[in-house]
């Protein structure tokens, strides 16, 4: 068998939300560097417009607070009119808001809208702008695979898009649609930077003791595995 070529995107163009920082960021970092165009969404303005201005020509940033439809629809609209198809959907917002069973109803229906609702959303309209098949990456986490004490908001969050992503991806295939769920441990990004104080020799110590390799992830690991999946290379995935 011939080895799998490795990730080319060269004239595709993808939408990643939740990328003006973290890990978002280094998802579409890796889709650029594979040939791809990106829009980056998020809320900050300033920041996602500088972002994109230095990521290069082949990035565009859009304003989108992916719980509006009308937010959506227009972040869809612009990346159609700057580079003329939509290919891939990496659905990466979310909010890691979680008391446990302190949680009260407001903080289920704010993490159920932007991590599971919003993403659900997002692929009912990009679906039909894929017309030459496409794919869609959820991201999810081990945290939606696993129990933790303490938590209940997040990782319900997480195991509902999980299975999302088995009914979009049985119901698009036949559009030549793939959908694909990501599931990354323990990653570097702000929310563990301000767990450990800013100090990526302390968050590796302490994922360690959970994760067999010993250390937490990087941003761009995740991103060479998103940019693998949408390629060629990943066809039968």
């Amino acid at each position: 068998m011939k080895p799998l070529p490795t990730a080319d995107l060269q004239g595709q163009v993808a939408i990643v939300t939740g990328s003006t920082q973290g890990l978002g960021t280094d998802i579409a970092r890796q889709l650029l560097r594979a040939g791809a165009s990106v829009t980056l969404v998020g809320r900050n303005r300033d920041t996602g417009a500088a972002l994109a201005e230095a990521l290069g020509e082949r990035c565009r940033f859009a304003a989108c607070d992916v719980e509006r439809d009308d937010d959506i629809d227009a972040c869809i609209a612009a990346t159609l009119a700057a580079f003329g198809r939509l290919d891939i959907l990496v659905n990466n917002a979310c909010v890691y808001d979680d008391q446990g069973l302190l949680s009260d109803r407001a903080q289920w229906l704010k993490t159920l809208n932007v991590n599971l609702v919003s993403a659900a959303i997002f692929v009912q309209k990009a679906a039909p702008h894929m017309t030459g098949g496409g794919t869609v990456i959820n991201i999810g986490s081990t945290g939606g695979k696993f129990g933790a004490a303490g938590r209940a908001l997040y990782p319900a969050s997480k195991a509902g898009l999980l299975q999302l992503t088995r009914n979009l991806a049985v119901s698009l295939a036949p559009a030549a649609i793939r959908v694909i769920s990501v599931s990354p441990a323990w990653t570097w990004s702000p929310s563990v930077a301000s767990l450990s104080g800013g100090d990526v020799a302390v968050a590796d110590r302490i994922g360690a003791t959970f994760h067999p390799l010993g250390r937490v992830g990087r941003g761009e690991e995740i991103g060479q595995v998103v940019a693998f999946l949408c390629s060629q290379g990943a066809s039968w995935i």
